[in-house]
């Protein structure tokens, strides 16, 4: 069993609430999506999380950092993918409201797309899962699966915490229902998107 877990589930939970570029996109995907397409998009943040511990409990994730070409290059593939998405939520903002089920379909792929691809080429979790998440590997029996363990529990976690974020941001639809502030929080989580966009292409 990995070591202090009750503490790490409590670390992991408040990165999760940390503003950032997780939740905007959760913001995105749910007011442009519905619930359906911020849940493939909460499920691609795991997957990229899993990748990110597997890789660190693999060793892949120190030759990353240590290989500055190769972290520039997955930073900056990152910091792209949220300048695409600010750039396209701006757009949906000054185009006119056409909600399709073949429109939602698609966002339901991209929403996995766009949240694996950001945890993906977010530089801070690969920086906890090489430098934190093996402070709580146990030091007793194989250390390959517990890392893997801390991996499926940071995930889950942060799966809870951006289902309940979803969850509030759809149940507090109706208050937002109007298109003038629909536009306006779409112009304001684009911006946002594309301010984090360049932070993380930049390695800020």
């Amino acid at each position: 069993m990995p070591a202090h877990l009750p503490v790490f589930i409590v670390t992991t939970w408040l990165l999760a609430m940390l503003p950032g570029a997780g939740q905007a996109l959760m913001l995105r995907q749910t007011l442009g999506g519905g619930r359906r397409a911020a849940w493939a998009c909460i499920g691609g943040n795991a997957t990229g999380l899993l990748i990110w511990a597997t890789a660190a409990a693999a060793g892949l994730s120190a030759v990353l950092l240590a290989n500055p070409a190769a972290y520039r290059a997955i930073r900056i593939m990152g910091g792209v993918v949220l300048l695409v998405l600010g750039v396209s939520t701006l757009w949906a903002a000054r185009a006119s409201r056409t909600a399709e089920p073949r429109a939602r379909r698609a966002n339901r792929w991209g929403g996995y797309a766009a949240g694996l691809s950001t945890t993906l080429g977010n530089p801070k979790a690969g920086v906890f899962a090489v430098s934190v998440l093996p402070q709580f590997v146990t030091a007793k029996g194989p250390v390959l699966l517990s890392s893997i363990a801390l991996g499926l529990v940071w995930a889950l976690v942060n799966t809870c915490w951006y289902l309940l974020f979803t969850w509030g941001v759809d149940r507090g639809r109706a208050l937002v229902a109007r298109p003038a502030v629909q536009r306006r929080l779409r112009m304001i989580t684009g911006g946002v998107l594309l301010l984090l966009g360049v932070a993380v292409a930049v390695g800020v």
